[in-house]
């Protein structure tokens, strides 16, 4: 890949496939191939998943909840999301470790910086689960906060969206899709292509 450390941010949508909702056996399968692949060449992988295919805070906020404790009930979701991640990726034969930014020690370990590298080292895969361990961030800004934290050469975002859209493709079917941006195109045109809008899918 041309990279020696990289960090994936793996949405929570992206592992429900067409279902709708929930975890598709057969998308963590096809998952775990893709990072077998980056493994094998002596790639260090760390994901950062999302929980958006069980629950999402933002959403449970609109619908009248705290918005803490709705954030608080997607950080759950998206360690149900890592766990079952490490399952597939360990059946492929890739030694992983979740590790969470919320205490839950019998299925997980602390998010702890030094374990996390030492483990890449290692060649195992870190699946960083509970985002930051607080309300009102999003595992996006957790995907960019880890990937300094443990000294990534880069950050790959893999969603359900083939690209970044001036607008969501799911409902505007005349959305145009951007070939390349810089950063100060994404802010002036506000595409929020890491920090979701709750009324734009980009």
């Amino acid at each position: 890949m041309g990279y020696k450390r990289v960090l994936l941010k793996l949405s929570g949508e992206a592992l429900m496939g067409e279902q709708g909702y929930g975890i598709d056996p057969a998308i963590v399968q096809s998952i775990a191939r893709d990072v077998a692949a980056c493994v094998a060449t002596g790639t260090q992988l760390a994901i950062v998943v999302g929980g958006g295919n069980i629950f999402r805070g933002l959403k449970g906020s609109a619908a009248g909840m705290d918005r803490a404790t709705a954030d608080y009930v997607g950080m759950l979701a998206t360690v149900m999301n890592a766990i079952t991640l490490q399952d597939g990726l360990e059946r492929a034969g890739i030694p992983t470790r979740v590790q969470s930014a919320i205490s839950m020690q019998e299925v997980a370990e602390p998010y702890i910086r030094r374990k996390a590298i030492r483990h890449m080292e290692k060649g195992r895969v870190v699946i960083f689960a509970a985002g930051t361990g607080n309300p009102f961030f999003t595992t996006d800004t957790t995907a960019a906060l880890r990937a300094a934290e443990i000294g990534a050469d880069v950050v790959f975002k893999a969603t359900k969206v083939d690209g970044v859209y001036d607008k969501d493709p799911a409902r505007h079917p005349g959305a145009v899709r951007y070939d390349s941006l810089t950063f100060l195109e994404v802010l002036s045109s506000e595409l929020e292509v890491m920090e979701r809008h709750p009324d734009r899918g980009v």
